[in-house]
Order: C-alpha cells, then structure tokens, then sequence
C-alpha cells in the first residue's frame, strides 16, 4: 500500500510503502478512487492554528494528532472486503465493488453526543485523515460500514468534496434556513464558497453575494450564479454590499474566518441579523463587544456535519441533479505539490488525489 504520510509539521509529506491491511472487526477496506485536497489538511500539516491577540498557537500535537499521519478526510473508494464482524444486516446497501464516499467525522460511539446521532461534536473524536490514517493512499480502513455512503452512479472525484466542503457547508447553510428569503453574504469564494453557492440555489435560498479578495474566484462565483461579488479591501466595500443586497443584511457565512472577514460580516449585519463563521483561517475577533448586544447579533460557530446531514447532502445532490463544483484530479504521487498549490491560493474549486 502506497500512501503520503505528514512524519513532521511543515515538512514535506513523505511516501510510505506498506502491507496492504486486512479489515478486522467491523472494519470495511476500499481502494482508494478519490482524495480531496481540503483547506483543513493545511492546518494539519503546519501543526496548529492561529488563535490571535498574541496568544499562543493551538497545537495539533496537543490536540492527540500523533505523527506520522496520512491525511485525507474527503475520500471516496470501492469496497473491498469486510471485517469477519460485519453481518449482512450492517452493511446497509454497501456490498463489494460498490463505491461510496467515506464519511470521516467520527467520534467515540459510546458517549450521549454520538449516541444522538452527532458524532461530528464528540469530545474524543477519532475523524479519519485527522486522528486516524485517511484517504492520501491507494488503500484505506473504514472503521464500520455505516460510514460509507452509496454514490450510486455519481462520480467519485466530483462526490469526494461532499464529506467535508459538502456537508459542512450543507449544515452551516441549515443554520441559516430563516433567512433564505433574503441575500446571504458568503465570504470566500474557494472549493466551499462554490459548493455553498449550489447548495444554497438547491436548498430554495434566494441567492448569494460573494467576498474575496481574489477576482479569478469572484469570476467562478459570478460563472457560478451568485447575485453579484464584492471584494472586500475595496475602501467602500461595505456600501457595496449594503447596496447589492437590496436591503437589509440578515445573514451572513464565513468561509474564511480571519479578523478582517469576521469585522466586515459582522459590521454589514442588521440588527438581529446572524453570523455563522466556518473558516480556520485564524487570527481574534475584533468586535465592538457593546454592539453584539445593541445589534442582537447572533454568533454561531459551524463544524463540518453529522452523518445523517450527509446523507441528506448526497440525496439532495442527486435529487435536484447539483452540478459539482470545478475539480482538478492530480496523481497520488502529486500529493505535496497539491497542498503548496492550495497554501499559494493557486486552486479554484478543489483538487483532488486519483491514485
């Protein structure tokens, strides 16, 4: 099994050739047929994330993140073979030659959180390409069969952004259902500004204005359908947006989240508007903290998905025939080089790994 592992933070991923595993227990063996390359997997490799206000860096290591480490959390693969574990009734409408996309936010299993169906929240999670070996390899280990979801007939390249950029945004834009009949501002026009911008058409919301300081992302967003783009280090920026939604600004998500995305999402709110931050960009918030209360403002933070929201996104995609957003497939081998082209702001959509 040939797979590219992060054996130090900031270095290189380095290729490692192994046996191939055997599931055991319940676990479920694919071949590998598609790896996004996520935002996150940066994070991952460069060892933490920047909290702001001089404080010190959250460190992944602290965090149980154990090195060396096959990153790779938007997988999709053909079933191989079962654990001796798994019973026919597990299995679900996943059999052998199948190919499903990998659902890789996992949590304990045992505790109330993941027992009511949110393992994404588990406190002790065990996400696969995070905590445990993911899909930047030609093989990998599904821990149960229920993390794996029938594409039926949708294509593996195009479906694997669905498991983190897909859901994660499909569940942030839930958050903000009450405000569908209004523009919603998007910051970040990238693989999961694109993919927010399809969703949000498919889920009956009204439309989108897209921030990003890049213009070769505000044209895909324009291809893509949104109401129209800002680019927010533009010195009116704010009066742009407040003149290209229309009225009043209920609703806003933040893709990027950095102390200047956050500022102006929050400062083109109406009152009683709302604020739902995605991004791991990094960095402190800059609020007047009196105007959180004078604005009734409402913060909420979004991360990733639950299993069920995944299947609800796949069965929706379908449903409503969502074009994929734009997908650049690059060699197993093309691994390191797809993270530095994403680091340099260089990929519009979503690379992903075809090994």
């Amino acid at each position: 099994m040939k797979s590219f592992k992060v054996a130090d933070f900031k270095a290189p991923l380095q290729e490692f050739d192994e046996a191939t595993p055997q599931p055991s227990g319940t676990q479920v063996l694919i071949k590998v047929k598609a790896a996004g390359v996520c935002h996150s997997d940066l994070h991952i490799w460069e060892g933490g994330y920047d909290l702001g206000h001089g404080r010190k860096p959250l460190s992944l290591k602290d965090r149980g993140i154990n090195l060396p480490l096959t990153m790779g959390h938007e997988t999709v693969g053909e079933v191989l073979a079962f654990g001796p574990d798994v019973k026919s009734s597990d299995q679900g409408d996943v059999k052998i030659g199948d190919v499903g996309l990998v659902y890789p936010w996992i949590g304990c299993g045992k505790c109330a959180t993941c027992l009511a169906g949110d393992e994404n929240m588990c406190l002790t999670p065990r996400s696969l390409g995070v905590y445990c070996d993911g899909g930047y390899s030609d093989h990998m280990l599904v821990p149960h069969p229920r993390y794996l979801l029938n594409l039926k007939g949708l294509d593996p390249a195009s479906a694997a952004p669905y498991a983190c950029s897909g859901v994660t945004t499909y569940s942030a834009l839930k958050k903000l259902e009450q405000h569908f009949d209004t523009p919603i501002v998007m910051f970040g026009a990238g693989g999961l500004g694109l993919m927010a911008l399809s969703l949000l058409k498919a889920m009956g919301g009204k439309g989108a204005i897209m921030v990003d300081i890049d213009a070769k992302k505000r044209e895909a967003a324009e291809q893509a359908g949104a109401l129209a783009t800002v680019d927010p280090k533009a010195p009116d920026a704010l009066e742009q947006l407040a003149k290209k939604a229309g009225g009043p600004i209920r609703a806003v998500l933040d893709l990027v989240g950095n102390a200047a995305t956050t500022q102006l999402g929050f400062d083109c709110l109406t009152k009683g508007g709302k604020l739902v931050l995605v991004g791991l960009f990094g960095g402190g918030a800059t609020w007047a903290l009196p105007l959180i209360p004078i604005k009734a403002v409402t913060i909420q933070g979004s991360y990733v998905g639950n299993l069920r929201e995944t299947q609800e996104l796949l069965d929706l995609v379908r449903a409503k025939n969502i074009a994929p957003i734009p997908v650049t497939r690059q060699p197993l081998a093309k691994a390191n080089d797809a993270l530095v082209q994403l680091q340099q702001g260089a990929v519009v959509g979503r690379t992903v790994l075809t090994p």
